[in-house]
């Protein structure tokens, strides 16, 4: 099952998956909008099978004073970055209890770090570490496990949108492959240990 806000995207790597032989249900969703984001992953879930496997990877960022942040501003990463995972949660893990499910949140070093100009995004990042540690011990009676790929900076592009500005060197950063590399070892686990964390970092250290 395939979650994007962009549907020519989500189209094209379902297009993708399909020609590769995998059978995949998708449905375009913005996750910034928390009033469409039970009906549409219901109406997903009746498209394909339950997952065994959940990962929240979508988030955005956010450079800037912490205290001359717009609240609009504040309001939406809250809700890209840690919300939006708390709704993806609550709809998609009843589903997959008792049967060896797995979610996966993508997270951030900035989650151990305070960075000034990203205290928004630090925030962000850290409460999600500590949601999925909680929804780890809560849902563990019920076979689940919960764990976070923590990344440093990776070359997505981030780093084009409007609401960041940096001049960071992207040429020394993670490939995508490499975060995605990642998430299959995650995924590759036996259903009788869990990473509970998994750090990547670029080999020239944080940012």
């Amino acid at each position: 099952m395939l979650i994007s806000r962009s549907g020519d995207q989500l189209e094209n790597v379902a297009q993708s998956c399909r020609v590769n032989g995998v059978d995949v249900a998708s449905q375009c969703l913005d996750l910034t909008k928390p009033e469409s984001i039970a009906a549409g992953l219901a109406e997903l879930l009746q498209k394909g099978e339950t997952p065994s496997v959940l990962i929240n990877n979508a988030g955005a960022a956010y450079t800037g004073d912490l205290l001359g942040m717009p609240l609009d501003q504040w309001q939406w990463l809250l809700q890209l970055n840690v919300t939006s995972v708390q709704q993806v949660c609550a709809a998609v893990v009843p589903s997959m209890r008792n049967k060896g499910g797995l979610v996966i949140n993508v997270s951030s070093h900035a989650a151990r770090n305070a960075f000034p100009q990203w205290g928004a995004y630090c925030v962000t990042k850290a409460a999600l570490a500590s949601f999925t540690r909680c929804l780890a011990e809560e849902e563990r009676c019920n076979g689940i496990r919960a764990c976070t790929l923590t990344l440093g900076a990776v070359n997505t592009p981030l780093w084009d949108a409007e609401t960041v500005q940096s001049d960071f060197d992207r040429h020394a950063m993670l490939t995508v492959d490499q975060a995605a590399d990642a998430l299959v070892n995650l995924v590759a686990q036996p259903s009788n240990q869990v990473i509970e964390d998994l750090t990547l970092m670029p080999s020239t250290g944080a940012f």
